[in-house]
């Protein structure tokens, strides 16, 4: 598992902020041709990705180009041109079906077969944010085998349900639920709804917070100031991994003395205790705390 803890957009059109994204040390940088570009500067925004990805040292953060969305009339030129760069992913906005998804994998698989790129090497994100998409949660999700996250877009979604957004969220709250149990049943990565008040990080971390109780892995960002709260929320701390490593060989043991459920500090084990460990320690690692 990759991984995808923050996942900051950059504006397309504008190399000097995709260029400090690179030193922010963040674990996706999404250079974006969508809301973040205006429309006269579309194809300045092609041509600026293209010739970051070819350009600049972007260390261990993954590379994504989030496109305009499938059926706006941009899409073809902006997957065309952010493949010309060979990306390691592909961010697609507003995702309602399956054909959208199958769209721009097949598009993908195309561009990775002339170029003798290794099959399925660039990855597929799709974002969630239209009531047509909640209700079709899982036609997206098992769509296509190239798809690895789902990224809920809280903003636009209440604006599509008519919703008047408040800082608590229980407005959007059914969606939101809905996005990470969907991921986690197909066996995908939930990245969480965009914190705005970028000034606030008192409140950005208890969004975090919040998410990481919900089960997301990650959270979308819009400034280098949310890169460290972001990550150091999502990451497991220090008494969590030892924790659930405590449990892991606690377990091993019970196992090969042939006992399933079993006590430990005073409570009960069982295998949904052992599945959330193991969930700890794969964020762990993934995060290179272990």
């Amino acid at each position: 598992m990759r991984a995808r803890r923050a996942l900051l957009y950059m504006p397309g059109d504008e190399m000097t902020k995709i260029r400090k994204a690179t030193t922010l040390g963040v674990d996706c940088i999404c250079m974006d041709m969508e809301d973040g570009v205006a429309v006269n500067r579309k194809g300045v925004a092609r041509d600026t990705i293209v010739e970051a990805l070819r350009t600049l040292d972007f260390g261990r953060a993954e590379r994504l180009v989030r496109i305009n969305p499938v059926g706006s009339g941009l899409e073809i030129e902006d997957i065309q041109a952010a493949l010309g760069g060979h990306p390691d992913g592909i961010v697609v906005p507003k995702v309602e079906t399956q054909d959208q998804i199958s769209w721009a994998s097949q598009t993908i698989a195309s561009a990775e077969k002339k170029n003798g790129w290794s099959p399925g090497g660039i990855s597929l994100i799709v974002i969630v944010e239209t009531a047509r998409a909640m209700i079709n949660l899982a036609q997206i999700a098992g769509a296509d085998s190239r798809l690895q996250a789902l990224i809920f877009g809280s903003e636009d979604l209440a604006g599509d349900i008519g919703a008047i957004r408040t800082r608590e969220g229980w407005e959007v709250f059914y969606a939101r639920s809905a996005v990470v149990t969907h991921a986690a049943a197909f066996d995908l990565q939930a990245i969480d709804q965009v914190y705005l008040n970028f000034q606030d990080t008192e409140g950005l971390i208890q969004e975090c917070q919040f998410g990481v109780q919900l089960g997301y892995s990650g959270k979308q960002i819009i400034h280098p100031n949310q890169v460290v709260p972001v990550q150091t929320s999502f990451t497991p701390n220090d008494e969590a991994i030892a924790h659930a490593l405590s449990l892991m060989e606690a377990f091993e043991a019970h196992q090969q003395s042939g006992r399933g459920a079993f006590a430990l500090d005073g409570k009960m084990v069982d295998a949904p205790i052992i599945k959330a460990a193991q969930r700890v320690l794969e964020r762990a690692r993934a995060a290179g705390k272990i």
